[in-house]
This record gives C-alpha cells, sequence and structure tokens, in this order.
C-alpha cells in the first residue's frame, strides 16, 4: 500500500541549484512524483521478487517528517531517504513457511521524496526510478539485511535483485 503524506506538496518542488534547474527544464516529467498505482504495482513485484510476505505500506513524505522519524526511532537528527520499519512477529525471511504471513504485515517504510528527487536528479534518472530504489532497499532490510554491518551480504543481495528488476546503481554502491 502507498500512502501520501498531505504535507507532500509544499516540500517537494526541486531545489534551486543550478544542476536543478538544467536538469528541472530538461526533463520536467522525469522528475514528478509517480502515480501510487505505479508504485504498488512496482512494490508487489519487487516483495516478490525479494521473497517477502506480508502487507508493505510504504509512507511518502516530506524531509521534515522523516527527520522526526528518524529522530524519534534511530536517534539520529537529521533527515534520511528511507527508512524501515520490520514487523514484530512476521516472517519476512525467504525461507519462512509457505502461507503463514500472507495476512500479516510485514513492516512499514518512509521515503523521503525530496531526498529522493534530489538523488534522481544527481543520479541522472527519474524519480521513479530512485523511489523505487528507495523501496527495493527498504525491502531488504525488512528482511533483515544491514549493510551497516553484515560485510557486503546486502549489497550482492541488492545488486542481483536490482538486476532482475531493471534497475540501475542501488545506494549502497553509491555510498562506496
Amino acid at each position: 500500500m502507498i500512502l501520501l503524506d498531505p504535507d507532500l506538496e509544499s516540500d517537494t518542488a526541486p531545489r534551486s541549484t543550478s544542476a536543478t534547474r538544467v536538469a528541472v527544464s530538461a526533463s520536467e516529467k522525469n522528475l514528478r512524483l509517480p502515480s501510487a498505482r505505479t508504485l504498488a504495482r512496482f512494490l508487489t513485484q519487487a516483495q516478490n521478487t525479494v521473497r517477502l510476505r506480508g502487507q508493505v505500506t510504504v509512507l511518502l513524505t516530506t524531509d521534515a517528517a522523516i527527520r522526526k522519524l528518524n529522530h524519534q526511532f534511530r536517534h539520529k537528527d537529521k533527515p534520511t531517504d528511507v527508512l524501515s520499519f520490520p514487523a514484530e512477529g512476521s516472517f519476512p525471511a525467504e525461507g519462512s513457511m509457505p502461507g503463514a504471513a500472507a495476512e500479516k504485515i510485514a513492516g512499514d517504510l518512509a521515503i523521503s521524496v525530496p531526498a529522493a528527487l534530489h538523488q534522481a536528479i544527481e543520479q541522472g534518472h527519474s524519480l521513479s526510478t530512485e523511489i523505487k530504489i528507495l523501496i527495493l532497499h527498504g525491502l531488504l532490510h525488512l528482511t533483515g539485511h544491514d549493510h551497516e554491518s553484515d560485510a557486503g551480504q546486502m549489497a550482492r543481495r541488492e545488486r542481483q535483485l536490482r538486476a532482475k528488476l531493471g534497475l540501475p546503481q542501488g545506494l549502497i554502491e553509491r555510498a562506496e
């Protein structure tokens, strides 16, 4: 399920750097927020590819809202691009019991649309593509992966799944 923060409209205008102005004038259509239907289809496809069972809700929100969530749950007082909130008692892992979690909640994701827009411009692709990259990254966290402590397993898995889903370079690779 895709949810749109009602405060999003006032916070999604492209930042006024010269790179932003060039990118906006060259490809304004690519920087528009994709429809909830488009993202819901991708979410289903990505969940199946990741083998994550259960309902996932994705909140598309503002920098201010994600900063507040990041502070509240991770004790980091700064905005970020994506946050993952695994549900307690779900069976998200690949080896989980078939059908056992079909009615369960796998978890929630929160994505900062302004951060995604900035990253899309930096990477030279559409906002839709960037949000899909963030959804995939968040889904991997919901399955228990953690690139901050796993010696590269999440990066390898994300690379494989991005290839299957036709997505460009991911977050972990950009940071390296």
